[in-house]
Parts: structure tokens; sequence; C-alpha cells
């Protein structure tokens, strides 16, 4: 299936789930997804609780945010 993921579209597998697209753009190899990160679907925050549990349809719009330090 389709997504637009930060802007680009990808091709993902059916069933593909939040935590699958932060996994594979914050933690290639599947390691553990690093602190400081942030998704929304559709421009809705999903809780990153709830990430592995929300699955994701044809042309959603994925935006994976890393925070950002700095002054």
């Amino acid at each position: 299936m389709e997504l637009i993921v930060n802007g680009d579209r990808s091709e993902v597998p059916e069933g593909t789930t939040v935590a699958d697209v932060v996994r594979g753009l914050t933690a290639p190899g599947g390691g553990e997804v690093p602190g400081g990160i942030a998704a929304a679907v559709n421009d809705e925050v999903v809780r990153r609780a709830v990430w592995g549990s929300t699955p994701l349809s044809p042309d959603d719009r994925v935006d994976v945010l890393t925070a950002v330090q700095g002054g």
C-alpha cells in the first residue's frame, strides 16, 4: 500500500503500523527507537504508547518529527 511519509510517497506492506514507519526512519535495522520522536497521522498526533497498535491505511499522511535542541 502507498503512504505519504514526511511528504514523500512510500510503498509499505499491508498491516504496517505507525511503529513500523517510525522504526524504519529512526532505527534502521530494527533497533530501539530513540527518545525525542513524535508521530502524526493525517495531522493528528499519535501517542507513542499506541504506535504499535495503530494501523495505517492507504494514502495516510505520516509525519515523523525529531526534537532538536539548540539556541
